[in-house]
């Protein structure tokens, strides 16, 4: 044989082996594939075709102590069309029906929804948008239309749920309602009550499988979860909403008046520490203000001449001074070291008692007394105040609670002026929330209680759990103490000389201490000072039922800045507005009324929903928490019996909502 005979046969059988060679190694895939790792295969390919998807369960509502709703969830729906899954009979037996039915809902033409559905019968396209954004009763009444009704298999209807967080205060009391966020990255921002008791509101996610039938598109497959959400605990605030109404008009009309940049009021009910009222208003560029941020419990800053009541209880209780002790306030100038206190009297006060250094608000004579009293022992000053609480934080559910300064001897920052300055209020740092609830123990006789917002936790009418009155210091000082300094209080507004005395009424008592804190004043600039006003306190003066708190930071120098001046008058509107809503006293003249803020939120909240429902839902299938929900919110009574989901109701759908009073609707 010739050579080159050889060599393209010996070529031919290389092909050969490789081309057999190959074939066995495909062969061996195959067999691999189908014995070996099947089932891997198998998997990885369903779970590219099909995904489980977490579904949030309906929050819980937020309510006030009364039962009104701050916060509530208002489920909302996405109807879309698979035009692959319906048969070609079905379709054409139903898409005009359907879209008749359709327009008479949504108020557009038959012609646009049959041209929507042809459309997508003819692409197959499997997610086409019908409508969004409907509420239950829509929702309920979509799924009985023609060709939808057979379901998502031969119908091809495809339902999407949403909830939406409603707020019936609007902007009132936002900040204190708060919310409950998480970004793209999983990150948890948790604001006000909504965050702090998220752990009661949010309820536990369910699971529902899905098929993905395009390009970030995913299908529900079947009609029932994998496994079903459980609904969010229903919360029961301490905020009373007619209170808070009244510190929120008030807050923000002396704002306004003095063009300040932001403020807070809080309003406490003395014998149990529970939070009737938390408002906080902050400007804007443009002049408005709203809720910014929770100035009340995350702000801490010095406290100034609200700070004299806790000096004043220390030097009695440490026998430094007693209120008939006299002290010479010199010519209103009085020199320690290198550093001029002054008063705000031109002249000073002369010689005059601590009862009276108190009632003026003299720096000269608490500086005195405190640094007199204590610069041989500074850490017995210090230690009386950490005794009484004053260096730590409150402990609240809420997030962000301002950390509060009070330095030992030895810090960075104490110095031979320490107990001068801290006598009137400088180098310490207190929030609002924590210099009322100073207050607040003195109105108490001495008893110091943590602030409170949340009275229970209810499921339907059954109570999960219950939060009681908290006790952090039964005796701050002694009740002889407790009995001076409230009648100081007490002098500072009737007092004619008192500080707050312009506050004073012949109709209702009031006590408290006005504050005025000079800031910026490292400065050497004096246009550049700024000033926080203040007023802390409680009425009635002699029964104290509620204390409260009001502080404006940097209001307008040339309208005025003293806390007398400036938060004063907060205190006084809201005093005299909550005795007049209160069985406090028989009569009160009132010469203001009532802002009627609460009442447009709560006419425009009801609006939308009688807006949204003008007869009565069908409730059938719903779960019981929002089928109450929607109910009570339409201002209908509910009596219910069972627990689950509504499988009867006492008045059939369609019904006008006026003629209703009462529904029974019977769960299973």
């Amino acid at each position: 044989m010739p050579a080159t005979d050889k060599s393209i046969l010996t070529r031919l059988y290389f092909v050969a082996g490789v081309l057999v060679i190959f074939a066995g190694a495909v062969l061996f895939k195959l067999v691999s594939i189908q014995y070996v790792d099947g089932e891997k295969y198998m998997a990885l390919a369903e779970t590219r075709t099909t995904k489980m998807f977490t579904i949030a369960p309906n929050r819980g509502n937020l309510y006030s102590d009364d039962g009104s709703l701050l916060a509530t969830s208002v489920s909302k729906y996405t109807i879309r069309f698979d035009a692959v899954t319906v048969s070609d009979a079905d379709f054409k037996e139903n898409v005009k029906p359907l879209s008749d039915a359709l327009a008479k809902l949504f108020g557009k033409t038959s012609s646009h929804y049959q041209q929507i559905l042809r459309k997508a019968k003819q692409n197959r396209n499997r997610y086409t948008l019908i409508a969004r954004n409907l509420d239950y009763s829509e929702y309920m009444a979509v799924k009985q239309f023609p060709l939808f009704k057979k379901g998502p298999f031969k119908g091809g209807l495809i339902i999407e749920q949403k909830t939406k967080r409603e707020h019936p205060l609007g902007k009132i009391a936002e900040r204190s309602v708060g919310y409950e966020r998480v970004d793209e990255n999983g990150y948890h921002t948790k604001v006000g009550m909504e965050g702090a008791f998220s752990e009661y509101l949010s309820g536990v996610e369910g699971q529902r499988l899905k098929q993905k039938i395009a390009k970030n598109q995913w299908k529900p497959i079947g009609t029932d979860n994998i496994v079903e959400p459980k609904d969010g605990y229903d919360v029961y605030s301490t905020i009373d909403i007619n209170i808070q109404d009244i510190a929120h008009h008030a807050l923000l009309g002396q704002l306004e008046r003095y063009k300040a940049d932001h403020g807070t009021v809080i309003v406490m009910e003395t014998e149990t520490g529970e939070v009737k009222a938390i408002a906080n208003l902050g400007r804007t560029e443009e002049g408005k203000y709203y809720e910014r941020l929770n100035y009340a419990i995350g702000e801490s800053h010095e406290p100034g001449s609200t700070f004299k009541l806790m000096n004043l209880v220390a030097a009695l209780e440490d026998k430094v001074a007693d209120t008939s002790s006299v002290i010479d306030t010199e010519k209103g100038s009085w020199k320690l070291y290198r550093h001029r206190i002054k008063d705000t009297k031109r002249g000073g006060h002369g010689k005059i008692s601590v009862s009276k250094a108190f009632e003026v608000s003299s720096n000269i004579a608490f500086a005195k007394m405190i640094h007199n009293g204590y610069k041989d022992n500074p850490e017995k000053y210090v230690n009386r105040l950490m005794s009484m609480g004053l260096h730590k934080e409150l402990g609240l559910p809420v997030k962000g609670e301002g950390v509060p300064v009070i330095r030992y001897p030895g810090d960075q920052g104490w110095s031979g002026l320490s107990l001068a300055q801290m006598a009137y209020g400088y180098e310490v740092s207190l929030t609002p929330l924590q210099t009322l609830a100073f207050y607040n123990a003195i109105a108490n006789g001495g008893e110091l209680i943590r602030p409170r917002l949340i009275k229970e936790v209810k499921e339907w009418n059954k109570s999960i759990k219950k939060f009681d009155k908290e006790v952090l210091n039964s005796a701050i000082c002694s009740k002889e103490t407790a009995s001076k300094v409230r009648q100081l209080l007490k002098d500072v507004v009737e007092k004619e000389h008192g500080t707050g005395h312009g506050m004073y009424s012949n109709n209702f008592s009031m006590a408290g201490k006005t504050g005025t804190t000079q800031t910026n004043y490292v400065s050497k600039d004096k246009d550049k000072y700024e000033y926080i006003s203040s007023f802390a306190g409680y009425f009635p003066a002699d029964d104290p039922k509620y204390s409260c708190i009001v502080v404006i930071h940097k209001p307008d120098k040339s309208v005025g800045y003293y806390g007398a001046d400036v938060s004063g008058p907060v205190f006084k509107s809201v005093a005299q507005k909550v005795y007049a809503a209160s069985p406090l006293i028989d009569e009160i003249d009132m010469k203001e009324g009532f802002g009627n803020g609460l009442e447009k939120a709560y006419q425009g909240y009801f609006a939308y929903m009688q807006k949204e429902y003008s007869k009565v839902p069908n409730l059938l299938g719903m779960s019981g928490m929002d089928a109450v929900s929607i109910l009570e919110n339409l201002g209908i009574e509910v009596e219910v019996k069972g627990n689950g989901k509504v499988f009867r109701q006492s008045i059939s759908k369609g019904t006008d909502i006026k003629q209703v009073k009462k529904i029974v609707l019977e769960l299973s």
